[in-house]
């Protein structure tokens, strides 16, 4: 099946909705080309595949960042929008980086799935948004400072549970202590990783008081409503108290 591009919005909606699942799908495959060559040891052959697959999935995505800039109706704020799919287009060395597309793709689907419910599941959608960014920066930090760590002399973080173990301790800023870096590249996933907690538990702080607040607000418009039919009742019966007094009174000699 043929898709005609046309540069208006109905052209950028057509696309993103027929080419948000495939990459979503090759999201999810760079996730695995990138945690395979760190968990098992690969044959030249192997890692030669890895190789290609990774270029494949750059070059598709590279075609699809321009694609959408192309049909964007405004191509400036698409790009100011879009700065971090820029730089993993323009910069192959941070190809890992894209893992983070598949965030946004979920975002994405998540949206269009329930676009025309009623505004009190956005908390929901924003719950699973979040929810799965934690479960994948967990995973490639954990990944990451595996990587990094696990060689290094005096790292305490030797295996792969070991430093999901750490990630998990810090993105929920418990800091557990047992596990750490000692490298300077693992201290700067570090760091990432502790903003990213912080950040996050922010977000689910302000998502559990919206929340609330949702909740509590019919109860304070019934009160509202419920008072400002009393204070009309109130005025009534003062109004009918002075008639019932001026029916009363004697009339003036």
């Amino acid at each position: 099946m043929t898709t005609t591009l046309r540069r208006d919005s109905d052209g950028y909606e057509a696309w993103v909705q027929r080419t948000d699942t495939p990459l979503l799908v090759l999201a999810v495959l760079f996730l695995v080309i990138l945690v395979l060559p760190v968990m098992v040891h690969l044959s030249p052959a192997a890692s030669r595949a890895v190789v290609a697959a990774n270029i494949l999935i750059w070059a598709v995505f590279a075609i699809d960042y321009f694609v959408r800039l192309y049909l964007a109706r405004n191509r400036w704020q698409y790009v100011k929008r879009n700065v971090l799919d820029l730089v993993i287009v323009v910069v192959p060395f941070l190809r890992p980086v894209r893992a983070v597309r598949l965030l946004r793709l979920l975002r994405l689907g998540s949206v269009a799935g329930v676009a025309n419910r009623r505004a009190a599941s956005l908390h929901a959608r924003v719950s699973i948004y979040v929810g799965t960014a934690a479960v994948v920066i967990v995973f490639l930090a954990g990944i990451a400072m595996y990587d990094t760590e696990h060689l290094a002399a005096d790292s305490n973080i030797k295996t792969l549970p070991d430093a999901l173990w750490w990630a998990i301790t810090t993105i929920t800023t418990v800091g557990y202590g047992d596990r750490y870096p000692t490298t300077d590249t693992g201290r700067m996933i570090a760091v990432c990783l502790m903003v990213f907690g912080i950040a996050l538990l922010g977000v689910i702080t302000a998502g559990i008081a919206a929340w609330f607040i949702d909740r509590l607000r019919p109860v304070e418009q019934a009160e509202a409503r419920n008072e400002a039919t009393l204070a009309d009742v109130m005025a009534e019966l003062q109004r009918l108290h002075r008639r019932l007094d001026n029916m009363e009174s004697p009339p003036a000699p």
